[in-house]
């Protein structure tokens, strides 16, 4: 074989090999939510990216971050709350990178960082309120921690989305006590319901004696009226109707049947 074809090929092979190892050093390629983080013989240049980037080989070196919103499964927690009720307790946190740099150089692993961070806020601010108020206002508890934890993850350039309270899982002897106390509250409310239509049934037929008393004939036609109800019924009864002007006779007579009534039993 000709030498000149020799040369020829091994400086094609050299130029591919060195390609092969340059060109993945040189050009990288980030997806719209990726951002490249450039170091330079260790020191911060700039954030790179998306689409084609250049770099020098063997002198930068990139970190990708991932700018999308990421979430934190904080697993259960068993929790003594302020009420010294031991609940289980789990939640969900939601967050993204909004600053690539701070995320990069202010923390080790801000995924791990903030995952840590937001099982101990859990602990702590479930562990400052009563089990109603969990129960109750999670909504409120969900905005305190988020705050929170915000807060501390801010200058790692990370923003706190929302954090969830999942899930709150109580012993079995609070259940059944939680139960009665229920059942109880609805007894309570049923009574004090039922003592308050007695009262206003109470108020109204006081109402309607001092109806009736300023306009007899008002007696008169409910007693005609009482009179029709009962005959629509199939009822073995016999009813005599009796004028109510039929004692007004003994009235004027000057008859008292209080005294009649008292005369008999004095004899």
């Amino acid at each position: 074989m000709d030498t000149g074809i020799i040369d020829t090929l091994s400086w094609v092979i050299t130029i591919a090999v060195l390609a092969a190892i340059l060109l993945p050093q040189m050009f990288k390629i980030l997806r719209e939510y990726e951002r490249a983080v450039v170091f330079r013989l260790g020191k911060f240049q700039h954030v790179k990216g998306p689409g084609l980037i250049f770099l020098i080989p063997f002198i930068d070196k990139i970190e990708r971050v991932d700018m999308r919103v990421l979430t934190i499964n904080v697993e259960r927690q068993e929790v003594i709350t302020k009420d010294n009720v031991t609940v289980n307790v789990d939640a969900i946190t939601f967050f993204r990178v909004i600053d690539a740099e701070q995320a990069i150089i202010q923390v080790e692993r801000y995924i791990e960082a903030t995952t840590w961070l937001a099982q101990t806020t859990l602990r702590s601010i479930v562990g400052q309120v009563e089990l109603d108020e969990l129960l109750a206002n999670r909504e409120k508890i969900n905005k305190k921690i988020q705050e929170i934890i915000d807060r501390q993850t801010d200058p790692w350039g990370i923003k706190v989305v929302s954090v969830e309270v999942r899930d709150v899982v109580l012993p079995e002897n609070m259940k059944r006590a939680m139960a009665r106390q229920a059942e109880t509250e609805r007894d309570r409310r049923a009574k004090v319901i039922n003592a308050e239509g007695e009262f206003q049934a109470a108020t109204r037929l006081v109402e309607a004696a001092e109806m009736m008393q300023t306009a007899p004939i008002a007696l008169q036609l409910r007693y005609l009226q009482t009179m029709s109800e009962v005959a629509e019924e199939n009822t073995s009864y016999a009813f005599f109707p009796l004028p109510m002007d039929f004692l007004e006779a003994f009235k004027a007579m000057g008859i008292n049947t209080d005294e009649i009534n008292g005369g008999d039993e004095n004899e």
